[in-house]
């Protein structure tokens, strides 16, 4: 059974019914912690070594956030930049997350239509997530094709609860398959 780590960034929350409802499908799961950011940073002051410490001890890392402004919020922007140092997390002496999982569980108000070629933002969900592709390739790590929750203004809440249970049920493969295949998010 793996580790699996959350790191949620969410800078409002309360307001978010469907990142509530993600965070309330996984959080009595075995082997899961949940690292709300803003809930333990809310100065913006990260402690690079604790956070370090943390994700040494997970396999799998998932940075679940709303999509802002075609990346993420602020204050994972910054604990991506600071807890994933030189020496620690890449270059020389940098194998600490070699060979562990990450992945994006990210909610949009843009629908999945949207994020294509043809759509309003003239770039697929993946185009526009190459950074965080980058930064795990840069890391040793593994990239997996992100969980994504469009349309969250809209949604109803039959198509929430499944997506939820659709979320708990990525967690758990990720926890428990003893290899991780790719296809896991057709079904959502």
């Amino acid at each position: 059974m793996r580790k699996v780590l959350i790191i949620f960034a969410h800078p409002k929350f309360e307001h978010s019914d469907v990142n509530f409802q993600l965070i309330n499908a996984v959080k009595d799961l075995e082997n899961v912690t949940i690292r709300d950011l803003y809930e333990l940073y809310p100065d913006f002051t990260i402690n690079i070594q604790e956070e370090q410490e943390i994700l040494f001890e997970h396999e799998v890392v998932i940075f679940q956030h709303p999509f802002y402004w075609y990346s993420c919020p602020p204050l994972l922007k910054q604990w991506i930049d600071l807890v994933l140092e030189f020496g620690w997390a890449y270059g020389p002496g940098g194998v600490y997350l070699k060979n562990k999982y990450l992945l994006n569980a990210i909610t949009s108000g843009g629908s999945q239509e949207v994020y294509s070629h043809e759509g309003r933002n003239r770039f697929t969900l993946e185009e526009f997530l190459r950074p965080f592709e980058q930064t795990a390739y840069l890391c040793w790590m593994r990239y997996l094709p992100p969980f994504h929750i469009g349309g969250t203004h809209q949604i109803q809440v039959d198509e929430l609860q499944r997506k939820a249970r659709a979320y708990r049920e990525l967690v758990l493969q990720l926890r428990d398959e003893k290899e991780i295949s790719i296809p896991y998010l057709q079904k959502t």
